[in-house]
């Protein structure tokens, strides 16, 4: 029985072809595409609103070399805001559950504010492992305790991500199989269950949304750090 709760989180095959990487690139299509027209239609007017607003906040922070990022940044997001809530419909598969798949967004990405910040300057992002001030008996164990928490932040991203979205799918399994079970012996109990199934969705809702937003904002503040 605990198997079958688990099974809506294994990657998708056909024939023995993983389908995992169809998973990824359908959501795609699934946004318009800007027109040569002088006037959009309701639907790119609020996408292209969206777009602009988020890149807005997500740059604020930033100064001018972190710019470059704008188009990297919000392209992420939407690409998880749209993976994270086409895999609450019924009967799909959410490649985001998948730590292998976030691990391999936040690690590149990761390293290459890092790299950035080596390159660009040095000396402030080796500041960054030892703060002003620290006695001189502690700047061993700061050193090596501040280089570990450098290493866990990608580590934190892909587990923070796939944890939030695992989780909350197998809540509304559970819940769901319960209303079902329950449906033919206490319908008052069921009706109710049924109810907290909803609020429940809807909850997940916006966890999917937020959490989208939490990778590439965490991901921005590290940019912020090095640039």
């Amino acid at each position: 029985m605990m198997l079958s709760f688990f099974d809506q989180f294994m990657s998708p095959t056909h024939l023995g072809v993983p389908l995992i990487a169809l998973a990824i690139a359908l959501p795609w299509t699934l946004y318009p595409t800007p027109t040569s027209r002088w006037l959009n239609n309701r639907v790119l007017t609020l996408q292209g609103w969206f777009i602009n607003r988020f890149t807005q906040q997500l740059l604020l922070p930033l100064n001018q070399g972190g710019h470059k990022w704008a188009v990297l940044l919000t392209s992420l997001m939407i690409f998880l805001f749209t993976i994270n809530m086409l895999g609450l419909l019924p009967y799909t598969f959410t490649p985001t559950t998948q730590l292998s798949l976030n691990m391999g967004l936040a690690v590149p990405l990761w390293l290459a504010t890092v790299i950035i910040g080596m390159r660009n300057q040095p000396t402030a992002a080796l500041g960054h492992l030892l703060p002003e001030g620290t006695p001189v008996p502690l700047i061993p164990v700061l050193i090596i305790i501040e280089t570990i928490s450098l290493f866990i932040r990608p580590l934190a991203l892909g587990v923070r991500l796939t944890a939030n979205l695992t989780a909350g799918h197998l809540l509304i399994q559970l819940i769901a199989t319960a209303a079902f079970v329950l449906m033919p012996m206490m319908p008052a109990v069921a009706v109710l269950t049924a109810t907290v199934l909803f609020l429940l969705t809807l909850l997940e809702v916006a966890v999917a949304m937020i959490q989208a937003y939490v990778f590439v904002l965490l991901l921005s503040l590290y940019l912020q750090e090095n640039v």
